[in-house]
């Protein structure tokens, strides 16, 4: 237990500067490009993992294998995750980190309307108090950031969708989470520098720059690696993509699901701390209510996953003593 809350630390660590991270290299790339390396070295370093898992399992790529791993890794990668890039462009790290946190939140209505999921009063009720939250750090009175609000709020609906994906994935084919990181950031990389080189072609990059979309038009893929930048580069692509995913995966190993959850629920109030200590963004009084309920709100989901896990071992002793009777 104490190995699986040193890796939850770490993994905790690491996801809370993640926006802060992008912040800062923001200046010295494209927020595209910056996605495709952060993911392409994220999933280099989960590799060695991932294989590990796979050895003996006797898992094979087949098509459709290969046909699920190009949508997840469009829909985490090229999706999800670009329109996270664009949030932190347009507002802060802290409200991004925040808002982005959310997206276990979302998962809910997503899990039972996709994977028939029971929905409990402890689930509507960690919905309500979350929404609540959001709607505390938005601030509809005082709503100047509409666009930067929307981008984090598309980016944490997404990719509670991916995680569903995921989930749905995991039941048809067997496979962990740390696989389905690993494989998922290496298609969606790959799928992304396509759009990059697509953005290159005159035509294209001139449609883009005529609706507004200058940040889509020529994207680089090295411009801007020097040794000033490397150290941020491999802080966000070995430490934030590949070793805090590497840790979440490894205290779901040495914990369970529910317990290795921890590190989204403590991100939320973490972040903006370090968001105020690095970047100097301020915390507001709406701010800092929205994220007690936020966490409010996640700690009871994370208290009816438990009260459910319990449920289903209860009935599971249950029916073994049916059985031997």
């Amino acid at each position: 237990m104490k190995k699986g809350l040193i890796f939850i630390g770490f993994s905790t660590l690491f996801f809370s500067t993640m926006e802060i991270a992008i912040k800062l290299a923001g200046a010295q790339f494209n927020p595209m490009q910056l996605n495709f390396l952060r993911f392409l070295i994220g999933s280099i370093v989960l590799s060695p993992l991932a294989l590990k898992h796979l050895k003996g399992s006797g898992f094979t790529l087949d098509k459709s294998k290969v046909l699920y791993f190009l949508f997840s890794g469009f829909m985490c990668v090229v999706v999800s995750m670009t329109f996270f890039q664009m949030a932190i462009v347009y507002a802060k790290a802290s409200t991004v980190a925040i808002l982005f946190s959310c997206n276990a939140v979302f998962v809910i209505p997503f899990a039972h309307f996709f994977l028939k999921e029971k929905l409990t009063r402890w689930s509507l009720l960690s919905l309500a108090v979350s929404l609540v939250g959001m709607i505390c750090i938005v601030n509809p009175e005082n709503l100047t950031n509409i666009t930067g609000i929307t981008l984090s709020l598309i980016a944490a609906v997404t990719f509670a969708l991916y995680g569903i994906i995921g989930r749905k994935g995991s039941l048809k084919y067997g496979f962990d989470g740390v696989v389905q990181s690993s494989f998922s950031f290496l298609t969606g990389s790959f799928e992304l520098l396509i759009l990059i080189w697509m953005s290159k072609i005159g035509a294209v990059a001139h449609w883009l720059k005529s609706i507004g979309l200058s940040d889509f038009a020529n994207i680089p893929v090295l411009q801007g690696i020097s040794w000033n930048t490397v150290p941020t580069l491999i802080y966000l692509g070995v430490f934030v993509t590949g070793l805090g995913f590497s840790f979440y995966f490894l205290a779901m190993e040495a914990t369970s699901a529910s317990t290795a959850s921890l590190v989204f629920f403590i991100k939320p109030a973490l972040a903006p701390v370090l968001a105020l200590l690095i970047l100097g963004e301020a915390l507001t009084f709406n701010v800092l209510s929205g994220i007690a309920l936020i966490l409010v709100g996640s700690c009871i989901e994370l208290f009816s996953g438990n009260r459910q896990a319990k449920l289903k071992r209860s009935k599971l002793l249950e029916q073994n003593e049916v059985h031997v009777h």
